[in-house]
C-alpha cells in the first residue's frame, strides 16, 4: 500500500462509496439510509474540517426565485424540509441549530431586466411561491437607504433568507452516521471502473474501496475526480470572494439578501456587520482560497455606495475566499447516471446553489440510485445534456 509501510486490513466492500461528505454527498447519504435501512454507504472526505468546503464558505442563501422551473421547486421543496429540519435531524434528542432566517431576498430591476424579470415572476407565483412585485416607491419605503433611481422595482420574496451553512452540513453528517452511513478521511485518486461499470474507488493511499455504485459529490474537485473515470465533465473551481463590513449608518431593519442588476448582493450577518460580494467573468479557476481586499476597495465598493449611498462610510472587517464548482455549460446541476458508465451518479456543477439545492437533490439521487420513482422530475438535469451540448436556460444565477 502506497504511503504506509503496514498494510491495513481490506475495508469490506458496500453499495455505494460517496466522493465528497459536503452538504450534497451527507444530504444524498442521509436520505439513502433513511429510506434504505441497512444499505452499506461509505463516504470518503479529503476535509475533515470542511475549511476549504463551498458550503461552510458561502453565504448560506435559500430562495425561490429563479428562471427555470425545476429550479424553483427545487428550492420549494429546500424551505418546506428547512422548516422542520433542526426536529428531523436531531440525534438521541439533541437538535441542530441552524439559524434559519427569512429576511428575504430582493432583486432590484432595472429597465433593461424588466421583461426578464416579469416573465420570472410570473412563473414563481404561478408555482407557488411566495414572491412579490415592489415598485421603487415601495423598495424606498421599506428600505429608505437604497437609491431608486433608475430601478423599475423589484421582487421581493418574503419566504426566502439565509442559515448556518456549517450546521446544515453537520446536522446531514451526524444524522447520516448516526443512520449507518461511514465516513472516512481519505482523497480519491481513481473512480475503478470493469468495463462500462463502476468497481470502486482507490484512495491516496492506495486502499481501494469496493461498491457497485459510486456518487460523484465532490463539489470544485468534480471535475477531477470525473476524469478519472474517463469522464469529461464541464465543472471547474472558480474562486468567489465575500467581506464583511460594517456600515456608519445601520437600516433599522436587517437587510435581506439584496441582489443588484449588476449581480453585486449583500445582507445583514450578526453584530451589525454586512456581508457582500460578487460574481465576475475574470474571476480564477483554480484551487485559490487567498482574497484580495483590494477587490472590495476598489471594485465592490464604490459599487455598493451606489445602491446604498450610505455605505460609503464604513470599516472592512474581514473577507474570505471560497469555491464555485461552476458549470460552465449552463451554471445548473448535472444530476444522475453517466449514460456511458453504469453506477456512476453525479451530483455536480452546482454554481454557487449546492446548500439550497441539497436537501432535494439528496433525496432525488438516492431514490434514482434505489431505482424508486422521484419524488420531483429533475430529468432536465440529467447528463446526457452534457454529451449532447444541450444547456438548460436559467437567468437567476447569482
Amino acid at each position: 500500500m502506497q504511503g504506509s509501510s503496514t498494510a491495513r486490513p481490506a475495508r469490506a466492500p458496500v453499495d455505494v462509496v460517496i466522493v465528497g461528505g459536503g452538504v450534497i454527498g451527507s444530504s444524498v447519504a442521509y436520505h439513502l439510509v433513511a429510506l434504505e435501512p441497512g444499505i452499506r454507504v461509505r463516504v470518503v472526505e479529503r476535509d475533515r474540517t470542511y475549511a476549504r468546503a463551498s458550503t461552510t464558505l458561502s453565504v448560506g442563501g435559500v430562495r425561490a426565485q429563479f428562471s427555470l422551473a425545476e429550479n424553483v421547486r427545487i428550492s420549494l421543496y429546500a424551505q418546506e424540509v428547512l422548516e422542520r429540519f433542526e426536529d428531523e435531524m436531531a440525534v438521541d434528542g439533541e437538535r441542530p441549530a441552524i439559524s434559519y432566517r427569512r429576511d428575504g431576498y430582493l432583486f432590484l430591476v432595472n429597465r433593461a431586466g424588466l421583461e426578464r424579470a416579469e416573465q420570472a415572476l410570473e412563473l414563481q407565483q404561478g408555482l407557488g411561491a411566495a414572491v412579490e412585485w415592489w415598485s421603487p416607491e415601495r423598495i424606498r419605503e421599506e428600505f429608505p437607504l437604497i437609491a431608486v433611481e433608475g430601478l423599475a422595482g423589484g421582487t421581493f420574496g418574503p419566504r426566502d433568507g439565509h442559515l448556518d451553512p456549517y450546521s446544515v452540513l453537520m446536522a446531514y453528517r451526524a444524522k447520516a452516521r448516526s443512520l449507518g452511513a461511514e465516513y472516512v478521511a481519505g482523497e480519491v485518486v481513481q473512480v475503478r471502473r470493469e468495463g462500462r461499470r463502476v468497481a470502486g474507488v482507490i484512495l491516496a493511499s492506495g486502499e481501494r474501496l469496493t461498491a457497485g455504485v459510486v456518487v460523484n459529490a465532490a463539489g470544485a474537485w468534480a471535475g477531477e475526480v470525473a476524469r478519472t473515470a474517463g469522464v469529461d465533465l464541464p465543472v471547474v473551481p472558480v474562486k468567489r470572494q465575500v467581506f464583511s463590513f460594517r456600515p456608519a449608518v445601520v437600516s433599522d431593519r436587517p437587510w435581506p439578501l439584496v441582489i443588484a442588476p449588476s449581480g453585486l448582493y449583500f445582507r445583514s450577518e450578526s453584530s451589525g456587520q454586512v456581508l457582500v460580494g460578487r460574481s465576475f467573468p475574470d474571476d480564477p479557476e483554480g484551487f485559490d482560497f487567498t482574497y484580495d481586499h483590494r477587490r472590495f476597495l476598489e471594485v465592490l465598493w464604490p459599487e455598493l455606495a451606489e445602491v446604498v449611498p450610505a455605505f460609503d462610510t464604513l470599516r472592512l472587517s474581514r473577507g474570505w475566499a471560497g469555491l464555485y464548482a461552476v458549470n460552465r455549460l449552463d451554471g445548473n446541476a448535472v444530476l444522475g447516471e453517466w449514460p456511458e458508465l453504469a453506477g456512476f451518479y453525479l451530483a455536480n456543477g452546482f454554481s454557487g446553489h449546492g446548500l439550497q439545492q441539497a436537501p432535494a437533490v439528496g433525496r432525488y439521487l438516492a431514490e434514482r440510485i434505489l431505482g424508486r420513482p422521484p419524488f420531483m422530475d429533475l430529468d432536465c438535469f440529467g447528463p446526457e445534456r452534457v454529451i449532447e451540448g444541450r444547456p438548460l436556460s436559467e437567468s437567476g444565477l447569482v
